[in-house]
């Protein structure tokens, strides 16, 4: 009786492990970290020359690709740069402070930057949103190195519920809409810590405003988004829009 359980036993252990090894992993996602800087007199070289020379070749030997650069196509007050680092994960993003400490490169290439004095400070702050790759998307799309437009859509929710039904809802039917007619995603993310929260922020691309004009008409239009934004289970899912055109700087590796 005894040998019969056992051999029962090793029969489902041998089964478990094989469908686990025939499941498929589901792909790591990344982490998205976006800084907003806000600088002073409408540009700052000295900031710019310090992400261009020291902190994306820094994170580039992190590991870390495809970092971009972004100015506000609007000319607001104040001006601000949009920088988006893609971490491989969030154990990368904990330990990225301590390897740029140890890299001797950066410490070399960011000088000029770290001597500046109180009165020549390159800029007056900036602000840290953290996210979470979605499921459908869990990894940045990059797109051709052409002239391009950007635009960046925060999704605000008036609580946790609402954005993680948006969150869904994307997840599920809306990104397929998206792609179907032109809305070129470059990266969603469910925002874990920034401003805005509740929220979510994802970043599409065109060739120029016309296309984009143009693509959002057809998502507006299409027969699928015109169903879906009518389910139920997505009602009163965004309380606030907020959008802002993006223009790549000569050095964004986006």
């Amino acid at each position: 009786m005894k040998r019969r359980q056992f051999v029962s036993a090793s029969v489902l252990a041998a089964s478990a492990l094989t469908t686990a090894q025939a499941e498929p992993k589901a792909p790591k996602k990344e982490v998205y970290e976006l800084r907003t800087y806000q600088l002073r007199g409408g540009s700052s070289p000295a900031t710019e020359n310090y992400l261009k020379d020291a902190l994306i070749p820094a994170l580039n030997r992190q590991n870390i690709k495809n970092v971009g650069v972004f100015k506000e196509m609007g000319k607001t007050e104040p001006a601000r740069l949009y920088v988006l680092i893609p971490h491989p994960s969030w154990d990368d993003y904990a330990n990225l402070t301590t390897k740029l400490a140890d890299d001797k490169a950066f410490a070399t290439a960011s000088q000029a930057y770290v001597s500046l004095t109180p009165d020549k400070a390159p800029f007056a702050r900036y602000s840290t949103t953290l996210m979470n790759a979605f499921d459908a998307l869990p990894k940045m799309v990059i797109p051709n190195r052409e002239s391009r437009i950007f635009e960046l859509r925060t999704y605000e929710g008036f609580a946790e519920d609402a954005v993680r039904r948006k969150v869904k809802m994307f997840n599920v039917d809306e990104l397929p809409i998206f792609n179907k007619t032109g809305l070129n995603p470059v990266f969603f993310g469910e925002v874990m810590a920034g401003e805005h929260m509740p929220c979510l922020t994802y970043m599409l691309t065109f060739k120029n405003m016309e296309e984009r004009d143009a693509n959002w008409k057809q998502f507006v239009d299409n027969p699928d988004w015109k169903r879906v934004s009518q389910l139920p289970e997505y009602a009163n899912t965004v309380s606030n829009i907020i959008r802002v055109f993006l223009e790549p700087t000569p050095y964004s590796q986006i």
